[in-house]
């Protein structure tokens, strides 16, 4: 490869890398994610999520170096230097029983770089957003009655969410069996802030907010074996895990008093009733699990299936139990690729991919669990043939078309739709030619 466009790609990585370090904006309007530690995102790129995420089971789905972070095992299977950068988006439609709101938000979605060790064995690093928090919204209520009544508001208020960075190696033994393992440190704040306002004129108002930097190191690990069916066709199944991890956080919480002017714009902060800062606490992670499954025929189609769960009602920040509920779901998702040899027909060579989703979450609102499920769509384009080439590039989308709680029972309905964008690249670096 050119070494001017290494050194193009090299220093967008390290750009984007520090551009997703620095994630603490909010990327998502989601009163659900007010729990926990927010929306979970979930490791996976375009490529799974365009198979409802996929990854236990994924090796190799095409002659294609993909990177499934997810499980580490599967990095055994990159022969060539692998990059991939992406960006994400979605569009979010919230509804009550009377009422209904859309947004729409876009951040950086990943970076990740791989690299073959040996001919059966590679290294992966890079870096993904974890969770997102990202909330807005009102609770208006009457306190008292006759003459004596007062309006309430009640405003919460989150943003932020936490980052992931990761190395890990997979290796292979013998022509069947994987196994792999990452090592991650997890960072980013979460701030929230609930504020009690009488609507009245004149009245004293007060503010509570509370932000949590957290920060520490967590593992995950993986395994995989293949059954080889004959006719190039081959069973993989797979599991991935993450460790019950226990991180840093630091809190700070602020409760303060104000009034509001004439135009009902709140004012600065008159009095501060509490201060904490950079108390030290602990988070503990749950123990997670992921089996699955896929089903291929080299190059030519893939079908599989995940089931994951986690104990997240194991999960604490500063030994307090968080409530939050076990969760359990399932992937089925799929890949077809109609001639990967073509050379006329370039919708041949394109991947296409299908999936469906289904989770019960780790919330629990009146005395109902938040239960979640989509429909996922992605095109694998190839943006160079690789035939008779050492490189090649390729770009993945896919979108997720879903549903999260519903609206009877007091809860709030999301439907959502999501979009990912990945751009991969395959090559052979780190090598000596003879002639240049």
């Amino acid at each position: 490869m050119n070494n001017k466009i290494k050194c193009v790609y090299i220093a967008t990585l390290s750009l984007l890398t520090l551009s997703l370090g620095t994630y603490a904006q909010t990327t998502v309007q989601s009163p659900y994610s007010k729990f926990g530690l927010g929306n979970l995102r979930g490791s996976v790129l375009p490529q799974q999520r365009g198979m409802a995420g996929i990854s236990a089971g994924v090796f190799r789905s095409s002659y294609v170096s993909n990177i499934n972070m997810q499980n580490p095992a599967s990095y055994a299977g990159i022969n060539l230097t692998a990059l991939d950068i992406g960006m994400s988006g979605s569009i979010t439609e919230l509804k009550t029983s009377g009422l209904s709101e859309s947004s729409f938000n876009s951040s950086l979605s990943h970076v990740a770089f791989a690299f073959p060790v040996t001919q059966k064995s590679a290294v992966s690093i890079g870096i993904l957003p974890y969770s997102e928090l990202g909330y807005d919204f009102k609770n208006t209520t009457t306190i008292g009655t006759g003459n004596s009544a007062k309006t309430v508001d009640y405003l919460y208020n989150g943003e932020g969410g936490l980052s992931k960075a990761y190395i890990g190696y997979g290796i292979q033994f013998g022509d069947h069996f994987r196994i792999g393992a990452n090592a991650e440190y997890l960072f980013g704040n979460l701030i929230q802030s609930r504020a009690t306002e009488i609507v009245e004129g004149g009245a004293v108002n007060s503010r509570d907010q509370v932000k949590n930097s957290i920060y520490g190191m967590n593992f995950s690990y993986g395994a995989q074996y293949d059954f080889r069916l004959g006719n190039k066709t081959s069973l993989v199944l797979g599991y991935s895990g993450s460790s019950s991890s226990k991180l840093n956080s630091e809190r700070s919480q602020y409760t303060t008093i104000y009034s509001k002017d004439s135009q009902g714009n709140p004012q600065s902060a008159t009095d501060t009733l509490d201060f904490v800062e950079n108390g030290k606490t602990g988070l503990k992670l749950p123990l997670m699990h992921n089996f699955g499954f896929t089903l291929q025929k080299e190059n030519k189609w893939l079908i599989g299936a995940d089931y994951r769960m986690g104990k997240w009602s194991q999960m604490s920040i500063d030994n307090v139990n968080q409530g939050l509920q076990n969760t359990y779901g399932f992937s089925v998702g799929g890949q077809f690729t109609p001639d990967i040899t073509s050379i006329n027909g370039y919708f041949k060579r394109v991947d296409y991919r299908l999936g469906l989703t289904y989770d019960k979450t780790y919330i629990q609102m009146n005395n109902e669990d938040v239960k979640q499920m989509g429909v996922t769509f992605g095109l694998g384009l190839p943006l160079q043939s690789a035939y008779g080439r050492s490189s090649f590039y390729k770009m993945n989308v896919s979108a997720e078309v879903g549903r999260r709680g519903k609206i009877t029972n007091g809860l709030i309905q999301e439907r959502y739709v999501t979009f990912h964008l990945g751009f991969m690249l395959n090559d052979k670096w780190f090598q000596r030619f003879r002639f240049d």
